[in-house]
């Protein structure tokens, strides 16, 4: 497992931690999701009123837009306009697991 841009906090001891993100809204729901390799979706590109903030734990994830793609690694998380055509897919060679929180209206400046 790759580990940038962690930190020990203070009193803590064999103890990493990194900010994903702030506030983005009020959160609907959340969810894990295991993206076998291949697999993701939908496979048509989709767009809805609510945004989808996209934490890759394992592996690595691929946002496709109408006109460009986005990769997710592990460790890092995206904001996925809900507005704008999309759909997420595996980027590995192995089983990507990812969590999914979706919410009402986000903003941008939550992702760290």
């Amino acid at each position: 497992m790759k580990i940038t841009n962690f930190v020990t906090p203070p009193e803590h001891i064999n103890f990493l931690a990194k900010n994903l993100f702030g506030n983005c809204g009020e959160i609907i729901n959340g969810s894990i999701a295991y993206l076998e390799p291949n697999g993701g979706g939908p496979v048509q590109l989709h767009t809805h009123e609510h945004d989808h903030l996209f934490i890759v734990v394992r592996g690595e994830a691929k946002v496709l837009f109408e006109n460009s793609t986005h990769i997710i690694r592990e460790n890092e998380s995206f904001l996925v306009k809900g507005t704008l055509l999309h759909s997420v897919w595996n980027n590995a060679l192995e089983t990507t697991t990812m969590i999914g929180i979706s919410v009402k209206s986000s903003d941008d400046r939550c992702i760290k």
